[in-house]
C-alpha cells in the first residue's frame, strides 16, 4: 500500500497535466493547480532513475553531502589556469542593481538574445491575461479554451530603446526549449497542449513576428525537453516528458519526425521524474556531453552511439524538478588553435525526494527540504575523469549558471528551499555568486549584492552585449497573480552590474574601434581597440579575446551557451595609441558551431561592450 500511494502521489508530478506520447486527452475547463491521479503509472514502477552504489542511502541530514565521506575537495587551481596572467584589476565591488522595466509584458519564463539587440521573451497561452494587449485589429489567436485570446504571450525587449513590441505566439510554448540558428533566427520547439510537436521560427529583425509556428511536426510530444545546437548548425532534441528519445531538427527547423530510443534517458527517470531538461554540452571533439538526475554519458551524434558513462555526481538530484545548474567552462584555444583541458560544471540541485514532500497539498504538510550545496567539477577532456566537488557558498535550486565574458561564472536566481513546480519552493537565493575558476580554494567563490526581488519558478537571465546581466521572471503560481499570494508574478526586469564593472574602473575599459563582422573557420581575425590612459601597447598577457554564444535560457539551464578565449597571433601598437590585434578564428563548429557570437576584448579582467559576428 505504502509503495501504492507513493505512486499516486507522484503521477502529476508536476502541478500539471501529464500528457502520454498517445492517446492524451486535454480538460479545456482545467483547473491547473488541480493533481490528477487516474492515469497510467506502470513507467514509473521499479525505476530508480538508474542510480547506482550509495544512491539510495541519501539522507534528509543537514547536508548529506558535506565532508571527505561526500567526496568533496578544495582544489588548487588546475593546470588549465596556471598559465593566466595575475595582473587582473583587483576590486571589492560586490556589483550592482538597477530596476530597467517595471513592467515587460509578459512574465520571462523564456528568454533569447537575438543578434540585433532585441530579447525575445515569452511564457505560456494559458497562464490567463497577460499586462500587454496585441495590437489593435492584429489578428488574436485562440486559446486553450478554443475563444480568441488578444492578450500578448510573447514580446520582443529592445535593449537599446527598452521598447516592447508584442509578438503573435500561434501553439503553447510552455516549457518549451530554443537556439539561435545559423542565420541568427531563433528556432524554438516543443510546449504544451498544442505545442507539445511544434517547431516556431522568428528571424532577427526589429519588426520580425514569428513567421513559421507549425503543430505536429515533432516525433514526440517535448514538455521540459532540451535543445542542443550541432556542428553543422543542426539541432539535437532530447528528452521531456515521457520522452524516452531524441530527434533531430535542422538549422532552419525543419523537423523529421523520427525518433530514437534513449534508454539513459528512460533510466535516468525516477519517481519524482529529476531527468527533464537534461544538461547537454558539444564537445570541441563534436561528441555530447549529457546529464540526466546524477548520470552522465559522452554521445556521439553521428552514429547516435553512447561512447561511455562517467562516474556518477553524487549528492542528489540535478535536473528538473530537482533544477540544478550547468555549463561548460570557457573553451581556451592555443597557439595552434586547438583546445586546452574542457570542464563540464554541475551545481545545486535537490535531495531525489524533495519534489514529493514539497507538494502543497501532501497529507500532514508540505516539507521543504534544503537545496544542494555543492559543485561538480569534470574534466571531460581526461580519460577518466572523476568529479571534483566545492561546496557553494550558499544553497540554489532553480538558480542560473552564465558564462560572463571573461571566463568566469555567475550563478543567479533561484531559492535555497525546495524544488521547481508552482509553490515548491521558499527562501528566495537573493544574492548571485561568482565563480572564478582560476582563483585558488575558497577564494574561487565570491557572494555578490543581493537583489530586493525574489527570483525563483520561471525566472530567467541572460549576458548583454554591455556586459550587464538581463534578469527577469518569476512565477510560481499556475496563472497570472499579482496579489494575495506570497510570491506574485513578477513583471519587472532587472540589470546586474558584476563586479568587472566596478565604476572605479571603467576608465579602463577597453573599447573596440574596428572589427570583422564575419569570421571563417580557421582564419584570422583582426580587432582595433583602445584602452584610454594607454598609448603604448599593452602586454599580450594582459589581453583575452573571447566570444560567446548567447544561449536559450529557461527552468534555471541556459542551453547551448558556450565560450571560447581565441588564440591570437598579434598584438601591437600605433601612435595614437590604438591596439591592433590578430586572434585566429575557431577551426571548426566542434568548438563554435556557425552562427552568431558576441566578441569581447577583455584588458586586465574588465571587458568591452561586445560586438556581434557571425562565423561560418
Amino acid at each position: 500500500m505504502a509503495v501504492v500511494s507513493m505512486i499516486r502521489r507522484t503521477v502529476f508530478l508536476l502541478p500539471l497535466f501529464f500528457v502520454f506520447s498517445q492517446g492524451f486527452k486535454i480538460d479545456f475547463g482545467f483547473n491547473p493547480q488541480r493533481l490528477i491521479d487516474d492515469m497510467s503509472k506502470r513507467f514509473f514502477i521499479g525505476n530508480d532513475g538508474g542510480l547506482k552504489g550509495d544512491a539510495g542511502k541519501l539522507e534528509y541530514q543537514e547536508d548529506a553531502v558535506n565532508g571527505e565521506k561526500g567526496g568533496f575537495v578544495v582544489p588548487d587551481a588546475s593546470d588549465f589556469f596556471q598559465d593566466m596572467d595575475k595582473s587582473e584589476f583587483q576590486t571589492n565591488y560586490a556589483g550592482e542593481w538597477e530596476l530597467i522595466l517595471d513592467n515587460s509584458g509578459v512574465s520571462a519564463m523564456h528568454l533569447q538574445l537575438m543578434p540585433h539587440n532585441e530579447v525575445v521573451i515569452f511564457d505560456s497561452t494559458g497562464l490567463g491575461p497577460s499586462k500587454l494587449a496585441l495590437p489593435p485589429f492584429s489578428p488574436c489567436p485562440l486559446g486553450p479554451d478554443g475563444k480568441p485570446d488578444c492578450w500578448a504571450h510573447a514580446v520582443a525587449y529592445n535593449i537599446e530603446t527598452q521598447q516592447l513590441r508584442p509578438l503573435h505566439v500561434i501553439t503553447d510554448p510552455w516549457c518549451s526549449s530554443g537556439g539561435l540558428a545559423v542565420d541568427g533566427s531563433l528556432v524554438s520547439t516543443g510546449g504544451f497542449y498544442s505545442g507539445l510537436k511544434s517547431v516556431r521560427v522568428i528571424e532577427p529583425c526589429s519588426t520580425c513576428d514569428w513567421n513559421k509556428d507549425t503543430a505536429d511536426v515533432l516525433g514526440s510530444p517535448r514538455w521540459y525537453a532540451t535543445q542542443a545546437k550541432l556542428e553543422d548548425g543542426s539541432f539535437f532534441v532530447i528528452g521531456g516528458r515521457k520522452a524516452y528519445n531524441y530527434e533531430y531538427v535542422t538549422a532552419n527547423g525543419q523537423a523529421n519526425g523520427q525518433l530514437i530510443l534513449s534508454t539513459f534517458m528512460d533510466e535516468t527517470t525516477d519517481l519524482d521524474e529529476n531527468n527533464l531538461y537534461p544538461f547537454v554540452h558539444l564537445l570541441p571533439d563534436g561528441n555530447l556531453f549529457i546529464f540526466a538526475n546524477s548520470r552522465s554519458i559522452l554521445f556521439n551524434p553521428r552514429t547516435n552511439q553512447v561512447i561511455k558513462e562517467f562516474p556518477r555526481l553524487r549528492g542528489g538530484s540535478r535536473n528538473y524538478p530537482a533544477s540544478g545548474m550547468s555549463a561548460l567552462l570557457p573553451i581556451r584555444l592555443d597557439e595552434n588553435n586547438k583546445p586546452k583541458e574542457i570542464q563540464v560544471m554541475v551545481c545545486g540541485g535537490a535531495q531525489p525526494k524533495a519534489y514529493g514532500l514539497a507538494d502543497p497539498e501532501r497529507k500532514g504538510g508540505r516539507v521543504l527540504l534544503n537545496a544542494l550545496q555543492d559543485c561538480g567539477r569534470l574534466v571531460v577532456s581526461d580519460p577518466n575523469p572523476n568529479w571534483m566537488r566545492e561546496k557553494m557558498p550558499s544553497r540554489r535550486v532553480m538558480g542560473d549558471m552564465l558564462n560572463l565574458p571573461t571566463g568566469d561564472i555567475l550563478m543567479i536566481n533561484g531559492a535555497k528551499k525546495g524544488t521547481a513546480a508552482w509553490n515548491h519552493a521558499a527562501e528566495p537565493n537573493y544574492n548571485p555568486v561568482l565563480f572564478r575558476p582560476e582563483k585558488v580554494g575558497r577564494e574561487r567563490f565570491k557572494v555578490l549584492k543581493a537583489t530586493t526581488i525574489p527570483r525563483m519558478y520561471h525566472s530567467t537571465s541572460s549576458v548583454l552585449p554591455d556586459a550587464t546581466i538581463l534578469v527577469g521572471g518569476s512565477n510560481t503560481n499556475p496563472t497570472y497573480q499579482f496579489e494575495g499570494v506570497e510570491y506574485p508574478t513578477e513583471m519587472r526586469l532587472e540589470k546586474f552590474y558584476p563586479p568587472y564593472l566596478d565604476p572605479a574602473l571603467q576608465h579602463y575599459q577597453p573599447e573596440i574601434l574596428q572589427f570583422d563582422n564575419r569570421m571563417t573557420f580557421g582564419n584570422d581575425f583582426h580587432i582595433s581597440f583602445r584602452v584610454f590612459g594607454t598609448l603604448n601597447e599593452v602586454p599580450m598577457r594582459q589581453i583575452k579575446v573571447t566570444m560567446y554564444a548567447p544561449p536559450f535560457t529557461t527552468h534555471g539551464y541556459s542551453m547551448n551557451q558556450r565560450l571560447i578565449q581565441l588564440g591570437f597571433t598579434d598584438l601591437s601598437a600605433d601612435l595614437f595609441g590604438v591596439q591592433h590585434v590578430t586572434a585566429r578564428a575557431p577551426p571548426s563548429g566542434r568548438i563554435a558551431p556557425a552562427g552568431y557570437y558576441l566578441v569581447f576584448v577583455v584588458y586586465r579582467g574588465i571587458p568591452s561592450v561586445g560586438k556581434w559576428v557571425q562565423i561560418q
